[in-house]
């Protein structure tokens, strides 16, 4: 049996959900409370070292990173594909997915959120400044780059990692109430892609540990 463990909220963890249900595989979710710090427990720190979350793990092996947790997942279950079939396009998925999850995520992660405020005093205010500014610089400039490669989706008419990590980048845009009405392109492919069952499956607000 599969096992992921997830947060509801995690943009890293809901990537994965995504794709599990794109690609139709079953699996056991371990629920791993962010906020009360259940990452750091002794029993998931020998699991994950990191304390990051997710942790993956089919037959017994443990993987870690989203990313590559996906491209597992592509090489071991091809089907239905998640990468295009040109090499000049799966550079290009793997690029707008890699700004996603290198260059907008890691500056509005908890972890950094919670330094700004515990070791430099930000107040919240300041906090969502900081947010604000960082997700909307990745996101216009993401915006000017796929209107330009733009179909149904960010790369013509399949979903691939792109759509994968662009969906929890946006949930996140809006739950830290963003103005997004710059990025029409990046929203258009947001609200067809939300319009798919393996996405509202994966959804943070149907998951059993939405609280």
């Amino acid at each position: 049996m599969r096992h992921l463990y997830t947060y509801f909220r995690s943009s890293a963890a809901y990537r994965i959900r995504i794709a599990l249900q794109l690609k139709g595989l079953q699996y056991e979710p371990e629920f791993i409370n962010l906020l009360q710090d259940e990452n750091f427990s002794d029993s998931y720190l020998a699991l994950n070292p990191q304390g990051a979350i997710p942790a993956f793990v089919e037959h017994g092996e443990v993987l870690t990173q989203s990313m590559a947790i996906l491209e597992y997942l592509e090489e071991v279950h091809p089907v239905p594909p998640l990468l295009p079939k040109s090499h000049l396009e799966r550079a290009m998925a793997r690029s707008y997915a890699f700004q996603v999850v290198s260059d907008i995520h890691p500056l509005q992660n908890r972890r950094v959120l919670k330094y700004l405020g515990d070791q430099l005093g930000l107040r919240e205010e300041e906090r969502q400044t900081w947010i604000h500014n960082w997700i909307h610089r990745g996101l216009k400039s993401l915006e000017t780059r796929v209107a330009q490669t733009a179909g149904t989706y960010m790369i013509g008419r399949n979903i691939t990692f792109a759509e994968i990590c662009l969906v929890p980048q946006i949930y996140s845009a809006l739950r830290f109430e963003l103005d997004t009405s710059a990025y029409p392109t990046l929203m258009a492919i947001y609200t067809r892609c939300m319009n798919l069952e393996a996405f509202q499956r994966a959804a943070p607000q149907n998951q059993p540990d939405c609280r």
